[in-house]
């Protein structure tokens, strides 16, 4: 989804992992404790696909828990993944949850589809019977007040060990993929936890007058994301772009002509122009400012809004923010308009699990094609767009003050996530749903526009995800998604609802 380096790269989660066994088996069965701590070793090099491992090795006695919490709390790590390699005393390792106080995954990962009924000794069972121990971690975890979760399937090698009396070549088997998509999910999670937690959020301006929905607590969005805030005024921007050479102008005209479709006037709607070159210029100029303004302040996000006096310099330098704010988004740091500090947000998570994040609201309903028309007057993610976006210049912006440059754009046919982040009485929470974007018909008016088709019916889709009490603006994502971005909202402890996954 990257078609810019990003400006900040999200962070890579820090991951604690620990196997569990049972200290008396290792002096009766020969080669049993070098096995089991073998696939604790796989698993750390699967898992450091995707973040920053730590892994404690065995952990088969309460003291060795107690030191392995403390090494796990030095490391600062965002999530523990608990390897049950076979049974252990659920006392044996309780107090790394109880110490760190980090989220818990319990990996239920057997290492063979079946084990050899007919030469299966003591020894090998043992090396199989992971599941017998993760009833008593669950109920010693949910008596001891600690939140967990489990993964339960194949633990996925590529080869049998020597060892082994039975095949443990299971990386291609349906159980064995389904539990690695769930870790990965968990792992990817953690890394948007972690990313949020140390992020900035820019707000400049304030919130469009009147939209209640978009109104946001700033000390609860500092408490519930980990996200500082930080407040900005349009002089802020105004000083900057005073700083703007003709040199930087241009080669930010260079970029656009290379990426945008510079429209000629539209064939339906006289208020969607040709950009005029003193339009191009202007918005050149604030993409500049902006970027250099995105870096001066250290930010990972950026909501905005302004409405003052017809003609006066704030008023003309938001005529033009559509196209620098989606070339920010682009590159890692997404904007959202009209001051939705919660969309911004969720237009971030989307962003650091590589999926998109574009801004979005309902447009219109086709109720003879069954979709959903979404969309806003900008900003769009670049990534995920269906071919090259258009410029487009504008009369006027519908609902606001001005004219500029606007982004047409659509995203591109297949599958798509919607994600709400929106609150409910001091909490926030998600709403994810899936559709299909498809390529159906959009309007020629300088808007962002994608038809969707979501598995209900359409008014039947449109009450059950209302009743839930979502923002109007969402951030939209190619893929199914709505599994990770769960896990987030765990991770986060946000309730998340759905209409259709």
């Amino acid at each position: 989804m990257r078609i810019f380096p990003p400006i900040k790269a999200p962070r890579k989660p820090r991951i604690g992992l620990y196997s569990i066994g049972h200290t008396h088996y290792w002096n009766q069965f020969d080669g049993l404790l070098n096995r089991l701590t073998g696939y604790g070793e796989f698993i750390e090099k699967r898992l450091s696909q995707w973040g920053e491992v730590h892994n404690a090795g065995m952990i088969d006695e309460e003291e060795k828990a107690r030191n392995a919490a403390e090494w796990f709390q030095t490391k600062n790590v965002d999530l523990i993944f608990c390897h049950a390699a076979t049974y252990a005393m659920s006392a044996s390792h309780l107090a790394i949850a109880r110490i760190t106080g980090r989220p818990v995954v319990v990996l239920n990962l057997q290492p063979a589809e079946q084990i050899n009924y007919e030469k299966t000794t003591t020894g090998e069972w043992l090396a199989h019977c992971v599941a017998c121990t993760v009833p008593e971690i669950a109920n010693a975890y949910s008596r001891a007040g600690v939140r967990f979760r489990v993964v339960s399937g194949l633990l996925g090698l590529d080869r049998t060990p020597e060892i082994s009396m039975t095949d443990e070549n299971t990386a291609q088997h349906p159980e064995a993929i389904a539990a690695w998509k769930e870790i990965e999910d968990w792992t990817r999670a953690a890394g948007v936890a972690r990313t949020l937690r140390s992020g900035r959020m820019g707000f400049l301006g304030h919130t469009y007058p009147g939209m209640l929905d978009m109104y946001s607590d700033f000390t609860m969005i500092q408490a519930q994301s980990g996200m500082h805030v930080e407040l900005l005024e349009m002089c802020d921007l105004a000083r900057i772009v005073k700083t703007v050479s003709d040199e930087e102008k241009l080669k930010k005209l260079d970029e656009i002509k290379t990426m945008f479709v510079i429209s000629e006037d539209s064939p339906a709607d006289p208020l969607a122009r040709k950009p005029s070159d003193e339009q191009l210029d202007w918005a050149c100029a604030i993409a500049v400012a902006q970027e250099k303004l995105v870096r001066e302040f250290d930010l990972d996000a950026l909501t905005y809004y302004y409405r003052g006096d017809a003609g006066n310099e704030y008023e003309r330098m938001q005529e033009a923010f559509i196209l620098g704010h989606s070339l920010l988004t682009a590159q890692g740091i997404p904007c959202s308009g009209e001051g939705d500090m919660k969309t911004a947000l969720a237009m971030k998570i989307n962003d650091i699990l590589g999926v998109g994040g574009s801004y979005s609201e309902i447009v219109v309903c086709d109720y003879r094609e069954k979709t959903i028309l979404l969309g806003h007057d900008g900003p769009f993610h670049l990534g995920i767009a269906a071919g090259k976006p258009v410029l487009r210049g504008m009369g006027l912006y519908h609902g606001k003050w001005g004219s500029g440059v606007s982004v047409e754009a659509r995203v591109r046919s297949g599958p798509v996530t919607l994600q709400n982040v929106t609150q409910d009485q001091g909490q926030l929470k998600t709403i994810v749903n899936h559709g299909e974007a498809t390529d159906g018909p959009v309007l020629r008016i300088g808007n962002t526009m994608t038809q969707v088709r979501f598995p209900l019916p359409v008014s039947e889709f449109m009450n059950r995800w209302f009743a839930l009490g979502p923002t109007h603006h969402c951030a939209m994502s190619v893929g199914h998604n709505a599994g990770v971005i769960s896990k987030v909202a765990d991770l986060m402890g946000w309730p998340c609802d759905s209409v259709c996954v």
